[in-house]
């Protein structure tokens, strides 16, 4: 199984940015994915996660601004971010639990990481 996010880049205080996390391999289906962050220095954090049931998880800093949806059809994850802050710069990484097909076992996977700056 194989995670491949895409969408980071450069963009400046206030602006906007599309994450997104396609998932392909031996999977039967995924429960929860989601979306972490890891800013120089600092520890990985949840940034927000979307159950296979459609409940949703959002850091209280991220709130009111980000927004995760998924497409189960394309085992596909986004990240809508919205005014963007420089303290939102950060590595993001998007995660998945995935049940594969070979072993029927919930396994959980981590994409490459995609750099997002927010800077003027």
């Amino acid at each position: 199984v194989q995670l491949q996010a895409s969408g980071g880049g450069l963009v400046q205080p206030g602006g906007s940015l599309r994450l997104s996390c396609a998932a392909s391999g031996t999977i039967f289906s995924i429960n929860a994915m989601g979306w972490y962050r890891q800013a120089p220095g600092k520890q990985r954090e949840l940034v927000a996660v979307v159950t296979s049931g459609g409940s949703f998880v959002y850091a209280d800093s991220v709130k009111g601004r980000f927004t995760i949806s998924r497409d189960n059809a394309k085992n596909a994850v986004y990240l809508q971010m919205n005014s963007l802050k420089p303290e939102d710069t950060a590595v993001y990484y998007c995660n998945a639990d995935v049940r594969l097909t070979t072993t029927f076992s919930v396994v959980n996977y981590w994409g490459q990481g995609t750099q997002v700056t927010v800077s003027r």
